[in-house]
C-alpha cells in the first residue's frame, strides 16, 4: 500500500465545498474557551461536510491565527455565525426547524450507541465549555442530551474529540447508511 498524494484525493475547493450538499448538523459551542479546540471543530466539520459551526459567547471567532493552527484552512470553507450567547442560538436553531441536543452527562440523557438520526430531519448539537459544560438553561432549551459513553477514571473528553465522535455518528448515520 502507498500512501495517497494530496492530487490524488480530488478534495473540494472552497468554492465547491460551499456549494456541496452537506450532512444537516450545525454543532453549537457553548463558551469554549480553547481556540485549538474551536479550531479541530472547525477542520472535522469541514471534513464530514456540515452545515455550520455556531460560535456562542466567549468562545473565539476567525480571523485568528491559533485558530487556523488547527483549523488549517477549515475556518473559510466550514459556514460559522456567531451569538453572544448558546440561548440565542438555540433559539435561531429552534426557529429554523432543528432538533436540538446538547452533548452532556445528565439525568436521562441518551446514550449515543441508541441514538439513530432520521434523515430528512435537520440537528444541532451544543458542546459546552471544557470546565462546565453545557450551561443549564440550554439543556432546559434542548430537545435531549447526548452521551458518549465512557468506561474510565476520567468523567469527561476533550471537547475537538467529543466533536469528531459525535459529528461522525451523525454522518454514519445519514450519509453511510
Amino acid at each position: 500500500m502507498k500512501k495517497l498524494r494530496t492530487i490524488e484525493m480530488q478534495r473540494l475547493s472552497v468554492e465547491e465545498f460551499k456549494e456541496a450538499e452537506k450532512l444537516p448538523l450545525v454543532v453549537v459551542l457553548d463558551d469554549v474557551r480553547s481556540m485549538h479546540n474551536v479550531g479541530s471543530v472547525f477542520r472535522t466539520g469541514d471534513a464530514f461536510r456540515i452545515e455550520a459551526v455556531y460560535l456562542c459567547g466567549i468562545t473565539s471567532t476567525p480571523p485568528s491565527t491559533e485558530i487556523h493552527k488547527t483549523a488549517l484552512g477549515a475556518e473559510d470553507s466550514v459556514t460559522w455565525h456567531y451569538y453572544p450567547t448558546a440561548m440565542e442560538a438555540v433559539e435561531a436553531l429552534r426557529k429554523n426547524g432543528y432538533e436540538i441536543y446538547a452533548v452532556e452527562q445528565a439525568h436521562g440523557s441518551t446514550k449515543l450507541q441508541t441514538f439513530t438520526p432520521i434523515n430528512n430531519t435537520k440537528y444541532a448539537v451544543i458542546l459546552g465549555n471544557e470546565v462546565k459544560g453545557v450551561h443549564q438553561e440550554v439543556i432546559d432549551a434542548s430537545d435531549g442530551c447526548l452521551e458518549i459513553p465512557q468506561f474510565g477514571t476520567k468523567h469527561s473528553m476533550n471537547v475537538s474529540v467529543t466533536a469528531g465522535i459525535i459529528i461522525w455518528h451523525f454522518a454514519k448515520a445519514l450519509i453511510y447508511k
